[in-house]
């Protein structure tokens, strides 16, 4: 489990819904020592708590999403 982020990825995308995504999120890394260690690594490294990590992470992940829609709209309206 070396990127933690494509972990988080995945679950957003499979999921559907943050709400959901966290859910799945939280109960695998109950079950899954290793993938919580990764998770508390991450954690700590981007200086969020293991309560918040994910939807941290979910909401800048949004916004980058979101971002690039913006983009690609502001492409078509110039040309």
């Amino acid at each position: 489990m070396n990127d933690i982020t494509a972990i988080f990825q995945h679950y957003v995308e499979t999921c559907r819904s943050i709400d959901i995504a966290e859910s799945e999120f939280m109960k695998a890394i109950h079950e899954d020592s290793e993938l919580r260690t990764a998770y508390r690594e991450w954690c700590h490294e981007y200086g969020s708590t293991e309560r918040e990590g994910f939807s941290d992470w979910c909401e800048e992940y949004l916004d980058t999403q979101n971002d690039v829609w913006n983009n690609l709209n502001d492409f078509d309206e110039q040309y």
